[in-house]
Order: structure tokens, then C-alpha cells, then sequence
């Protein structure tokens, strides 16, 4: 008997598990990988997991037990994660019918057609490849609908003696509801920490609960719709279809905080440039066109030797456009006109917004050479893809970037770059 059928696949503590493949020497450790200048833990493995580091905790806490424990922490290599992440989906792609990317490591897979025995097999397979293509772990869990698929990986995941398959479609309703009783409310997909403390006060406290709940007439009076479907596709009907194409961003946010506190316009203007040039990179990426910019700067409101202060601007532009040279003279402008003298600034950034399709922009009249920085912008883009991004980028990035952030533990781009590509001498 065949089913409609639904894989959530997801990497093992992906950025970790990237750091693994290409050092060894870091499995069976406990390792974390750092957000930027190396501020928290926005990654950790079991091992690091299992003596109780948190995550988001702050790497200055984890000083002491990271020395008692050895603890391996790893600045963030996103070039790197991007990349494997890209090779996972990739493969992913030949081994379902319809694919959704839902984040950098997971990926929702329309397998439906198959018998139950199928799946599983099918499932084993997806483990094993990946494996063995990319070197990453995964889970998989399979469901009749995106939530119970989402939530038949949670149990692989939690439970080692599944080996990495939960297959909620080959269970009886009582192995399924068995499972259900045994888990909060909240690895209910969508389900939070507030909703689950709101559903608690109608004594709805696991998933169990929540699937028992009358979706047209408890929830509909206290909750949103969203809740309604989500009951629903704890029950098997489908509520939430597979999206095989991403919705074009409507706003890019480009950011970073400073390594070191920037007082000179000279740095910031630097960094500014650097922020925008990214952004536009994934402006035109998409195929589209920005019509408005805002700069914004600020100091840390944890200087206790200054007031805290936070300057921004938006800048209409004079015909929307994708061309980096354009926005960042923009910004530029704004920047400008926000910079104070004797600010100790932590952190900038950029928003691109009032984002449209590019194909349906109006031509303008008396615009000149438009095909000429069309071309010169996608041949930049082509190079950079092929060699590494910033490869070529503008003089007004600067050189040594005083001002970048901190990242005394990254791993080279082992997959991005030739010159940080592994050699293995004979």
C-alpha cells in the first residue's frame, strides 16, 4: 500500500560536521563553532552538548570548562558551509521527487509512491550517500504531511537507537501516538516556548495533546489558523504543500559587528562598501532591483564610557538597480550624512528594500551606458563564483580592513578557494 509521503532530511550539527570533514582529528571531540568575532556558540557537537554547553552561550563563559573539558571552538566559515550545503542539496535533488529547501541543512523530500519498506530503504540510501558524497551525518524522517515529517526527524535525531530513520508512515496509530505521548508540546513544528506555555494553561502539554485538540473549535477561539493546520497535519492531513521555488527576498540585510571599536569615517566607509557589494551580489542573484537603501551605524550599548548612540538613513534611488557601484555610492551618501566625529562604532550595515523583479522594470529615457555596467557586473559575478567571492571587488573595500571581524580559529575554505584547497604530499 502507497501513501502520500514526506522526508524532512537534515545535517547533524551542520557546521560542526563541516568542520569534521576536513580535520579528522576534531571527531569524538566536543567542538563549537562561534558566531561572529567570535561571540557565542551557535554550533555544537554531542560531545560538546553532553557537558553542558548551551546554545548562543557566549565563548568568554565557556572559558573554564572549555580548558577542564578541551574544547575545540571554531570561528564561523560560512564560505565553507555554503558550499557543502550546496552539495548536499544537490544530491538531494536526484533522490526525491519534488525537493523544498527549507534552511542551509534541511531539506524536504516528496517520496510518495513508494511501499513503507520502501522508505525506509529509500531513507537508509539518502543517509549513506550523503554520507559517503559529502562526508556529513544525517537523520531523515519521514511523514505523511511536512509536519509529521518534521517531527519524525526530531525523533531520529533524539533517539540513537533508530539510527538516524524515523518512518512515521510504516508505524501502527498506537506506535505513533506511543511516540506523540512521550513528547513536548513544544517539538511540535511552530510550536514555541510562549505558545507552548499558553496551550499548557489549557492543559494541552504534548504532542499527543495537541493532535487530540478540536482544531475547528478550541483553537480557533484562543489561537491563529496557523495552530489549526498544524493540528491538522499532526493528523495526517495535509495542509502545508512542498514549495520547489524560494520567494524572492523583499528585503536584504547586509551587517557585521567590528572586530575593534571604529571611530574613522576612512574604516567605516570601508566596511560600508564592503556590506553593500554582498548585498548586491544576492540582489542580483535573485533577479532583482532595489529602489531603496538605508545605512545604519551604532556604538555598543555596552560602552559604559559613552552614550549610546545610533544614527540611520534611507536613501530613495534615482531608478531602482542591482549595479554594486551605484548602491554603494548611495550608501556612501548616507553614511556620510549620519557620521559623527568621535563615536566609538561597534557595528554597521545595509538594507536593500522596495526589492522588485528586475524584467519588470520601466526602462529609463535617458539613461546611458546601462548595457555596458550590466555586463561589467555579471562578469564580476561570473569570476567570483568561479574563483572565490571577492576575488575582484572595489578599491573602496580596502586593503588590510582594520575594522573586520575578529575570527583567530577560522578553517581555510577548503572548497572555495585553490589555494587553501587539501594537499596531500606522496
Amino acid at each position: 500500500m502507497t501513501q502520500h509521503a514526506i522526508a524532512l532530511v537534515d545535517v547533524n550539527n551542520f557546521y560542526v560536521s563541516c568542520e569534521r570533514v576536513f580535520n579528522p582529528r576534531l571527531e569524538g571531540r566536543p567542538v563549537v563553532v562561534l558566531s561572529n568575532n567570535d561571540g557565542c556558540a551557535i554550533s555544537r557537537s554531542e560531545e560538546a552538548k553532553a557537558i553542558g554547553v548551551r546554545m548562543a552561550q557566549p565563548w568568554f563563559q565557556l572559558r573554564d570548562l572549555a580548558s577542564q573539558h578541551g574544547i575545540v571552538a571554531q570561528s564561523s566559515n560560512y564560505a565553507l558551509y555554503a558550499d557543502m550545503s550546496n552539495r548536499v542539496m544537490t544530491i538531494l535533488a536526484g533522490l526525491g521527487r519534488d525537493q523544498e529547501i527549507y534552511s542551509i541543512d534541511e531539506c524536504f523530500l516528496d517520496l510518495s509512491g513508494m511501499r513503507s519498506a520502501e522508505l525506509d530503504h529509500h531513507a537508509r540510501h539518502i543517509r549513506y550517500t550523503i554520507r559517503q558524497w559529502t562526508g556529513l551525518p544525517t537523520c531523515v524522517g519521514i511523514g505523511s504531511t511536512k509536519t509529521l515529517a518534521k517531527l519524525a526527524n526530531h525523533i531520529a535525531k533524539k533517539n540513537p537507537e533508530l539510527h538516524g530513520v524515523c518512518n512515521l508512515n510504516a508505524m501502527t496509530a498506537e506506535e505513533r501516538e506511543g511516540w506523540f505521548d512521550r513528547l513536548a508540546v513544544g517539538e511540535a513544528w511552530g510550536v514555541g516556548p510562549r505558545l507552548a506555555s499558553r496551550l499548557g494553561t489549557l492543559g494541552i502539554t504534548t504532542v499527543r495533546g495537541l493532535q487530540q485538540a478540536d482544531a475547528a473549535l478550541l483553537l480557533r477561539e484562543h489561537f491563529s489558523v496557523t495552530l489549526q493546520k498544524t493540528v491538522r497535519e499532526l493528523n495526517g492531513i495535509r495542509c502545508l504543500e512542498l514549495e520547489d521555488t524560494s520567494e524572492p527576498r523583499k528585503q536584504i540585510v547586509s551587517s557585521r559587528s567590528f572586530g575593534y571599536y571604529v571611530t574613522d569615517l576612512k574604516q567605516l566607509r570601508e566596511a560600508v562598501t564592503q556590506y553593500t557589494a554582498r548585498a548586491a551580489e544576492k540582489l542580483r542573484r535573485q533577479g532583482s532591483v532595489a529602489g531603496m537603501l538605508s545605512v545604519y551605524i551604532h556604538n555598543s550599548p555596552h560602552n559604559t564610557r559613552e552614550i549610546h548612540h545610533a544614527s540611520g538613513l534611507t536613501v530613495a534611488l534615482q531608478q531602482p538597480t542591482g549595479d554594486t557601484l551605484r548602491l554603494v555610492n548611495a550608501a556612501l551618501h548616507g553614511l556620510e550624512c549620519i557620521y559623527q566625529p568621535g563615536i566609538s562604532y561597534q557595528k554597521a550595515g545595509i538594507v536593500l528594500f522596495d526589492i522588485a523583479p528586475k524584467v519588470l522594470q520601466q526602462g529609463d529615457l535617458f539613461a546611458s551606458g546601462d548595457g555596458r555596467r550590466e555586463s561589467l557586473m555579471a562578469a564580476i559575478d561570473k569570476i567570483n563564483a568561479r574563483m572565490g567571492s571577492a576575488t575582484l571587488r572595489s578599491a573602496g573595500e580596502g586593503i588590510e580592513k582594520l575594522w573586520k571581524m575578529r575570527s583567530g580559529n577560522k578553517s581555510p575554505a577548503y572548497t572555495t578557494r585553490w589555494n587553501e584547497v587539501i594537499r596531500v604530499n606522496a
